[in-house]
């Protein structure tokens, strides 16, 4: 829910149709991020539905407090027209749910249990007691649960790892992800794709930071009033993020901070942030347990190779730490314009290295699947050596089949040798050593492709080159404005 207005999410509104429609009990897992829309989808489904639902929300409180706010949320919807006191509670968690479940006796109910990951860290036990009460109680009755939660590594945990206690029972698992980068056209109408995507690498998908976006100032006014002052919400926001995975913010702030500009390894990493080589590894093992941060490796190299590099996954939080964390006494001193120079300076190399980058990623992984490319793609990355770096990569192992891209983000059209040099003296480089290779080029350019550019592709097209163990199978060419109306129209 972005203000009074409810974006996209069609595909999960569905999954909850299906889920609330099949016979008998069901059991549903939401999880992702905070501020990612989790609340709104369930409160846009249950007003579209009007299904007859039961819902609370968990709150960091005391077990006791908990499970006093529960019981009285299940007598309350029981017996509606009876006071209680306020310190009225259940017993025991399975008593409040023995309740809960006698309400399934008047007809299907809903029952939503917001924010689980409070109860799991008050009450350790609570996953187990759980599934032993679905197992003997709720799974016999006409019952949808929903259990929806912010701390991914917990959820995970207690969901999907095999030792969990209720792992197998939920028959529906929903990873709720930002929206995509082609919904954006649709919130922002009047803003340029240029700015869109400028939005996008400040903020990425998440629905409560598009609200706070004010559409009548320009993306700098936008910076200045909703980043550049102290004290606000988006200064907090990476440590209320990291709060719900560790104590010692500093040394994760650190090592974020050290990632946003530049270091990839954790040799890097350990190096600019003054920690001990053997600690680093640590620490980045719980970043990637959050979903904050992600190793990755060539796509033309096997998983476990040793040249992985790390990259910050949330684009506010690589933003933050790149830009907004070591100024933090220039906006406590309301010394903005300063910063805001320097973010207008750096802004388009950061565009270009990152966001332009993945929506490029995403424009191959989309285009493959709908039959827009020759090839579809298992995977789609980067991949890189010690003598060179290709921006987009997808690879089809079984089919023997590689697309190859190169995309730049500058101000003027992209020329002729940013594609003679992929195809003609990095393809060899890239191209795996074992089997004979199918590759088709791409070209992404912000500010389109020079005539020679496009002679070029053309020149493939009668006279397709080959190397030392690939043939070429064509070339195309896309700017901006191709590639933003793609990606909304395969988003709606």
């Amino acid at each position: 829910m972005i203000g009074n207005r409810f974006v996209g999410r069609e595909q999960e509104l569905g999954l909850f149709d299906a889920q609330w429609r099949a016979a008998g009990p069901r059991f549903l897992v939401l999880y992702g991020r905070r501020r990612v829309g989790k609340t709104s989808l369930i409160s846009t489904w249950l007003e579209r539905s009007g299904a007859r639902a039961l819902y609370w929300v968990a709150s960091p409180t005391s077990a006791a407090a908990q499970l006093r706010s529960f019981s009285q949320v299940v007598y309350e919807f029981a017996n509606p027209n009876v006071p209680f006191g306020s310190d009225f509670t259940y017993s025991t968690w399975e008593q409040a749910w023995r309740e809960a479940a006698n309400l399934t006796r008047a007809g299907r109910l809903f029952l939503v249990i917001d924010e689980f990951t409070y109860l799991l860290e008050v009450t350790p036990g609570i996953a187990g007691q759980l599934q032993n009460f679905w197992d003997q109680v709720l799974s016999k009755t006409d019952l949808l649960l929903c259990l929806s939660g912010s701390h991914l590594g917990m959820m995970k945990h207690e969901f999907l790892s095999y030792q969990a206690p209720l792992y197998g029972r939920a028959t529906m698992q929903i990873h709720l992800q930002p929206l995509p980068f082609g919904l954006t056209r649709d919130y922002f109408p009047s803003y340029s794709a240029v700015d869109r995507v400028a939005i996008y690498a400040i903020f990425g998908g998440i629905p409560a930071y598009w609200e706070r976006i004010d559409p009548n100032q320009s993306v700098s006014q936008n910076i200045k009033t909703q980043l550049l002052t102290p004290n606000n919400l988006m200064q907090a926001e990476p440590a209320l993020l990291l709060h719900d995975f560790v104590s010692d913010l500093h040394n994760y702030a650190a090592i974020l901070t050290a990632i946003a500009n530049g270091a990839r390894t954790p040799k890097e990493i350990a190096d600019l942030t003054g920690l001990p080589n053997v600690q680093a590894p640590k620490y980045l093992g719980v970043l990637a347990e959050a979903g904050f941060v992600e190793r990755r490796v060539s796509v033309t190299a096997p998983t476990a190779s040793r040249t992985g590099r790390h990259h910050i996954t949330d684009p506010y939080l690589r933003f933050y730490f790149r830009f907004l964390a070591t100024r933090q006494h220039q906006f406590a001193l309301k010394i903005q314009d300063q910063a805001l120079a320097e973010i207008s300076r750096h802004l388009i190399d950061f565009i270009g290295t990152y966001t332009w980058e993945e929506l490029c990623r995403e424009w191959t992984l989309r285009a493959g699947a709908r039959g827009v490319l020759p090839f579809m793609p298992d995977e789609v990355g980067s991949a890189w050596n010690r003598t060179v770096q290709v921006d987009v990569v997808g690879i089809n192992t079984i089919h023997k089949t590689l697309i190859l891209g190169e995309s730049k983000w500058t101000l003027e059209a992209a020329s002729r040798k940013v594609m003679t040099e992929l195809v003609e003296e990095k393809a060899d480089r890239v191209v795996p050593e074992q089997g004979s290779w199918r590759v088709f080029f791409v070209g992404f350019s912000r500010s389109g492709w020079t005539d020679a550019a496009q002679a070029y592709a053309a020149e493939l097209q009668d006279r397709p080159p080959a190397g030392r163990n690939w043939t070429c199978a064509g070339m195309r060419l896309l700017d901006l404005t191709q590639v933003d109306d793609d990606l909304t129209a395969w988003s709606e």
